[in-house]
């Protein structure tokens, strides 16, 4: 390998835990869902590295190091030579856990400055791409957990109420809407049981399906009486921890039909 005084750095937060992240680097599917369909990886020193881009364009490369959760080290270049041969630059991607889930250090080292340039969007793209197929399977249940969200609000019972909440949110949840301002389990637990008192019979229900970008839902509802009758109706945007729980709510009312 030439000398590689060229470095491209860049670094992301994954909003998932660091053993999710890294089965992205060591299975093939996964690794083809970020880079293009038919990309392969044999994820061991020596192992072959290669990407069919969604342009068509092929990159190949050698796995030089791999620990398991924590880092990955592979050789890049493209089939054609250009703009750089295979083996000619070395590609370097570190795992730590954060407080957001997984910070994502990636250091690519080139011969030559300008193409070090052409890669920068290309890594910016590519590690959104990342991001988002990585939180496609940590949040794959985000729907279901939704549904156990708005079922909790009718849940008389303060114990069953709580112990559904502790399942799918984390223990310093905070909930905001045009009625709450609140944090904890056991605030919202008992808010909950308020809001029955206040508003008997009304029921939360999902309208559609969510829609989920790297952890952050948006998810709409309607509020029906016990007669099924449509009350109100509105969104609320869940944002997810790294475990798959909810971590915060806030929860918007469309303003009433003219």
């Amino acid at each position: 390998m030439p000398e590689l005084p060229y470095n491209l750095d860049r670094t992301v937060v994954i909003r998932a835990k660091p053993e999710t992240v890294f089965r992205f680097f060591t299975d093939s599917a996964r690794w083809a869902s970020w880079w293009g369909a038919g990309s392969t990886i044999d994820a061991k020193p020596g192992g072959k590295v290669y990407i069919r881009h969604a342009n068509g364009i092929e990159s190949l490369g050698e796995v030089l190091e791999v620990r398991e959760p924590e880092r990955i080290a592979f050789t890049y270049g493209f089939v054609s030579g250009k703009p750089m041969p295979p083996g000619s630059s070395r590609v370097t991607i570190r795992l730590e856990p954060d407080e957001g889930g997984t910070r994502l250090h990636l250091l690519h080292e080139f011969a030559e400055a300008d193409v070090r340039d052409e890669h920068v969007q290309g890594w910016r793209f590519q590690l959104s791409l990342f991001g988002n197929a990585v939180a496609n399977e940590a949040y794959a249940g985000a729907q279901s957990t939704v549904d156990a969200w708005f079922g909790a609000w009718v849940i008389a019972e303060d114990k069953a109420r709580e112990e559904v909440l502790t399942k799918i949110a984390t223990p310093g949840i905070r909930f905001r809407d045009r009625f709450s301002l609140l944090d904890g389990l056991a605030d919202l637990t008992a808010h909950i049981g308020a809001a029955q008192r206040f508003m008997p019979g009304i029921g939360l229900q999902r309208k559609g399906n969510v829609r989920h970008c790297q952890g952050t839902v948006l998810a709409d509802w309607i509020a029906a009486g016990s007669d099924g009758k449509e009350r109100m109706s509105g969104t609320s945007v869940l944002v997810f921890s790294p475990d798959g729980r909810i971590d915060w709510v806030t929860s918007f009312t469309n303003p009433p039909a003219a």
